[in-house]
């Protein structure tokens, strides 16, 4: 009998550590509302620095790159590029033709989403940061306000499984929304 209880303590230190280990990965997980804001954030940057703050997204250590998501920059109307910080090697390059494996053109479908007035989320697959392999991503897009140029947009994304477009359209019209935000 003591064996038996042993092993039943085992299961719930091993059940218990298999908790913290998805408690703490979904802690790395950045969430929509992280992603919107930080989409704002860098919109409301690139308004008061222009073209040159650009190479501001292009460092994978700096403030634009947080757990496991990024800000990337992109120009609609010129077909490029202008910054990522896990693939400098997109930066500079067009990006109209980029499909994910289904077939998808990502950034037809972005620069669509990102002129809407509040933005909009597109779904994906995209590598996920560290993880070595094709995720689901729904990335934020919304267009940028620069002086003198047209077609620039910001995106940010998720890695989810669940979360639906319409979903996250929901939680972006509650943060587009004042009165739907909770009170301080």
């Amino acid at each position: 009998m003591k064996n038996g209880k042993a092993i039943g303590w085992l299961v719930v230190l091993a059940a218990c550590g298999f908790v913290r280990a998805v408690a703490a990965a979904e802690a790395d997980a950045a969430t929509a509302e992280e992603a919107i804001n930080n989409v704002r954030a860098a919109v409301r940057f690139l308004h008061d620095k222009g073209s040159s703050g650009f190479a501001e997204f292009n460092n994978k250590d700096g403030k634009w790159v947080w757990k496991d998501s990024y800000v990337f920059v992109f120009d609609c109307r010129r077909n490029k590029m202008l910054a990522h910080p896990l693939r400098p090697d997109l930066v500079g390059q067009p990006i109209m033709q980029i499909t994910d494996n289904s077939g998808k053109f990502i950034f037809r479908e972005l620069c669509k989403v990102g002129t809407e007035p509040r933005g909009g989320w597109v779904e994906y697959m995209w590598q996920k940061p560290g993880a070595g392999k094709l995720s689901r991503k729904l990335s934020y897009a919304l267009a940028a306000d620069i002086s003198f140029t047209t077609g620039i947009e910001v995106g940010a994304g998720i890695y989810d499984e669940k979360l639906s477009v319409p979903e996250l359209g929901k939680v972006l019209e509650k943060m587009s929304d004042p009165a739907k935000l909770p009170a301080l």
